[in-house]
């Protein structure tokens, strides 16, 4: 077990931009991921399986819920906060991350933004805890891209609703507790739905065969005439501007894991690039090497500097959906380059599950996919400049 000596790169000094709080959540992720991730992630990846002991330890880091109220069991943190955890948690893993985004962003945000005080406080202090895990159910077999497409519906049967469809690459799937199920009511209409473990008619199959997020759960939802009780609607908003308000959140997040996993990257190939000699001196004095590595440290400094100023405006309410696009696209973009030039600085070794850099690689593959795939980020951008809509 090699021991994790990870260095956050900096090289604008953008520590100063931040709060002694920001700092001290940070460090505090950090030294988690280093004591309780580092050591045991690739045995968990090899054998495609989430390693369920973490779940706590996510929950003391504040990873669940981190800008929830603390009157709901949240850490009352600010955006930056958020971001900055799982800026560190997928430094450990994108898988991890994934764990606590939905936990966070597609799960908790929805029950604390669209759900009635009935609902927040019953489920969200014991998904604050990890307690209970937590699952989304947007994407269909048949409906990635275009959610408004879903065929996943419910029918008002009086005294409750009967839900029938299914969702699938569904994160914490196969052991969550509650999911937040997105389903078209008689008249078509788009609305967020509670289901509960144990419902009859409710099951997760789990996937299996991934190359990719193999530290993370991954499965489906399907419903069967489950009987949800007309108390678990979400009743403050709907349409499918309600789960996309959740995605935001999840964007925003990924915007900043992204970070995690190219500095991780980055920071094993310098260190590497020291100490692999190749014709009498290190590799890190030849040209080449020093290219790759310059043009890794830029990248990240860039996205580092979009993230927080999204950060920025994500807390005081002005950043738009577009603008969370763009960082969500940048920086996966950004990180799955440096972890392909990282892995070629690290020739075979690069390969091995003796460092991190290839589980990084394959898990960006998913990155670059989920919550709105790279080009259709890019046309929101483009729809944004123009007002030319390229999706009609």
């Amino acid at each position: 077990m090699k021991p994790d000596l990870f260095e956050a790169p900096d090289y604008y000094n953008l520590d100063e931009l931040l709060t002694e709080e920001h700092k001290l959540v940070r460090d505090a992720a950090r030294e988690w991921v280093k004591r309780d991730v580092s050591p045991i992630i690739e045995e968990y990846a090899q054998k495609a399986e989430f390693p369920t002991q973490i779940v706590k330890g996510l929950a003391e880091i504040g990873a669940f819920g981190p800008y929830i109220p603390e009157e709901y069991g949240g850490a009352g943190l600010d955006q930056i906060s958020y971001g900055l955890i799982m800026q560190e948690i997928e430094r450990g893993d994108s898988g991890v991350r994934s764990t606590a985004s939905v936990q966070s962003s597609l799960v908790m945000y929805p029950i604390w933004k669209y759900g009635n005080e009935e609902q927040r406080n019953k489920y969200l202090p014991k998904l604050a805890s990890g307690e209970w895990i937590g699952s989304f159910g947007l994407t269909e077999p048949d409906h990635g891209s275009n959610p408004g497409g879903m065929v996943t519906n419910f029918k008002d049967m009086g005294d409750h609703y009967l839900l029938n469809g299914a969702k699938m690459w569904i994160s914490n799937a196969p052991f969550c507790d509650v999911a937040v199920v997105w389903a078209k009511n008689e008249e078509g209409r788009i609305h967020g739905l509670i289901v509960e473990r144990g419902m009859e008619g409710f099951s997760t199959p789990e996937t299996h065969n991934k190359w990719s997020l193999r530290a993370s759960a991954t499965g489906e939802l399907i419903f069967d005439n489950v009987k949800v009780p007309k108390e678990n609607l979400l009743p403050n908003k709907s349409g499918l501007g309600a789960p996309l308000g959740c995605l935001d959140s999840a964007r925003f997040g990924i915007a900043w894991g992204a970070i995690g996993a190219a500095m991780d990257c980055y920071d094993t190939a310098l260190r590497y690039s020291k100490e692999r000699m190749q014709f009498g001196k290190p590799i890190g004095q030849f040209q080449l090497q020093q290219k790759k590595l310059a043009e890794m440290i830029t990248e990240i400094t860039k996205a580092q500097l979009l993230a927080w100023r999204l950060g920025v405006m994500r807390e005081n309410g002005t950043a738009t959906s577009a603008q969370i696009s763009m960082a969500k696209r940048n920086n996966v973009e950004m990180a799955i380059n440096i972890a392909r030039e990282a892995r070629q600085m690290l020739g075979g070794m690069g390969i091995s599950g003796d460092y991190s850099i290839m589980r990084h690689s394959m898990n960006l593959e998913s990155v670059i996919t989920y919550e709105g795939t790279h080009d259709i980020h890019l046309l929101i951008t483009g729809l944004d400049i123009t007002g030319l809509n390229a999706f009609k």
